[in-house]
Parts: C-alpha cells; sequence; structure tokens
C-alpha cells in the first residue's frame, strides 16, 4: 500500500500493513493508530513528524531512519533492526516505547525521558545514552558494550542481567540501581582494579 505526499494530516487506524518499504511511506503529518508494521523495510526513511500510537514494528528493518519530532506513544518494537537512529530528535510528547529483540547498535538517546522502558534481549554496542533518564528501565540480557554513559539517570533501573557496561558512578546517577554481583567490574573498571 503506498502513501501519497499531500499536505493534508492523514490518520491511519487498527491497519495491518506488511513487507513496505521506505519508498511506500513518503510524505508526513500522519497518524497511525493500533497498527502494526510486519517485515517492513524503512531503512534511510523520514519518519519526521509522524505519529504512531499503540503501534507494533515486528520484524522491521529501520536502520538510519530519521525520527525529527515522531511521536511514538506505546509503540512496540520486536525482532526490529535499529541502528544508527537518533533518538534524541523524536518527539518527546508522551514518549512511551519497548524493545525485544531488537538491534539498537550505534543509537543515541541524549537528554530522553525513558523511565520504566523495558529493553529485552537487545544490542546496545557504542549506544550514546548521555543526560537521558532512565529511572526504572530495565535492560533485560542486554548487551551493552561501549554504550555511553555520561550524566545519565539510571535511578532504580534493572541491570541485573546486563552484560558489557561500563557506569561511572561517580559521573552517572545510579542510587538504587540493580546489578549482578559478577557485573561490578563495569562500575569499578575506572579504578583499574583486579576483581575475582
Amino acid at each position: 500500500m503506498a502513501f501519497t505526499g499531500t499536505m493534508e494530516h492523514k490518520f491511519e487506524e487498527n491497519t495491518i500493513f506488511k513487507n513496505i518499504t521506505a519508498a511506500d511511506f513518503e510524505g508526513s503529518e500522519r497518524t497511525f493508530e493500533d497498527c502494526q508494521f510486519i517485515n517492513c523495510n524503512f531503512s534511510y526513511a523520514n519518519l519526521s513528524h509522524i505519529t504512531f500510537i499503540n503501534c507494533v514494528m515486528d520484524t522491521c528493518n529501520l536502520s538510519l531512519i530519521k525520527l525529527t519530532e515522531t511521536g511514538l506513544q506505546g509503540v512496540e518494537f520486536k525482532d526490529c533492526k535499529i541502528t544508527g537512529v537518533n533518538f534524541g530528535e523524536s518527539s518527546s510528547f508522551s514518549l512511551e516505547v519497548s524493545f525485544k529483540k531488537c538491534v539498537l547498535d550505534y543509537t543515541v538517546w541524549h537528554k530522553k525521558k525513558l523511565k520504566g522502558t523495558s529493553f529485552d534481549d537487545c544490542s546496545f554496542e557504542e549506544a550514546d545514552f548521555s543526560e537521558a533518564d532512565l529511572t526504572s528501565a530495565v535492560f533485560e540480557k542486554c548487551n551493552l558494550n561501549r554504550a555511553i554513559f555520561n550524566r545519565t539517570i539510571l535511578r532504580g533501573a534493572d541491570l541485573r542481567s546486563a552484560y558489557n557496561f561500563n557506569i561511572d558512578p561517580e559521573n552517572n546517577t545510579i542510587n538504587k540501581a540493580k546489578f549482578s554481583a559478577d557485573a561490578l567490574n563495569g562500575l569499578l573498571i575506572k579504578y583499574n582494579l583486579v576483581i575475582d
């Protein structure tokens, strides 16, 4: 199904989109509510000024998409590739997302409020969480290799099963955050300690 690029606001509701591409998805000022996107290839798509409400992205390629002022309200991402995306540019209004088995390498989350967000079995190679608010977020079995945590709020966050992270307790807010004993090295790495 192709969408034409007109200036009027278009509203799609309760629709399943399968196997569509970025070329089928041009234009802006659209709202999608209670829609599913299955096996779609939106890589390099400009999704700016589009609002997604209670939508599911399943097995989609969203690499290098543009999200300037994109609304993500109750959006669930499952088995998606979302590399190189700047979520920091998305709309902060009612931002609510969850991710399961997604590749989120090289993503940017600068200053985003992600309180209580669920990240389940995801990869965050070299992701940038600088100044993000991850209060009570859950990183279940997530790879945080070379992810950047700089003045990040991790108050009450659950990182007990996360791995490969390096978080400086002096540069981030980590009170009440949950870590496994095996992960203490990721909190103390700057001290060059030997932990057995």
